[in-house]
């Protein structure tokens, strides 16, 4: 099992700019792309959310994934076949776990007689908004045969119901 890096947050208040940055890519490239769907349906009203999940569907791979509460954590399992652990980041927020991964399939010059390629550059993502917080500070994550491992140990603090939470 290949070790992957875990950035620990502690507070939704204090994200770190690169995650607030990323997350407002992400929706900036998901938006550009549903316009480019309604725009090419001729600007047709009422279909808007499915241009919206087809432009993630475009842009984002969503891995299978599961989510199991058991013994006082919750083990998060997701599909990532094709990755490196390097090119996977975790992030531990006290009450989610975000996942991102993004690699390309590049050809040296060397493959001269290739004739045809259907690789390209992958991205997953997938976040996990968990139903109890999670000390960030217990949170691990592992890469096997394709599969990622992400383990994330209960908090001991009392729990906030989601709809008291800080935005």
């Amino acid at each position: 099992m290949s070790q992957v890096a875990v950035q620990k947050v502690d507070t939704r208040q204090s994200l770190p700019p690169e995650i607030v940055d990323e997350m407002n890519s992400i929706s900036e490239r998901i938006r550009r792309h549903a316009y480019e769907l309604f725009e090419g349906r001729s600007g047709a009203a009422g279909s808007e959310i499915g241009d919206w999940l087809a432009a993630e569907r475009d842009l984002f791979r969503i891995p299978e994934s599961e989510l199991i509460d058991r013994d006082g954590r919750f083990e998060a399992r997701l599909s990532a076949p094709g990755f490196d652990p390097s090119e996977i980041k975790v992030a531990a927020l006290p009450d989610a776990l975000v996942v991102k991964g993004s690699t390309t399939h590049k050809h040296d010059e060397i493959e001269k007689d290739l004739q045809f390629c259907e690789f390209d550059q992958r991205t997953l993502f997938r976040r996990f908004d968990l139903p109890e917080r999670i000390d960030v500070d217990r949170v691990t994550a592992n890469l096997d045969k394709g599969m990622l491992h992400v383990t994330a140990t209960k908090s001991r603090q009392e729990a906030v119901p989601r709809n008291q939470r800080a935005a």
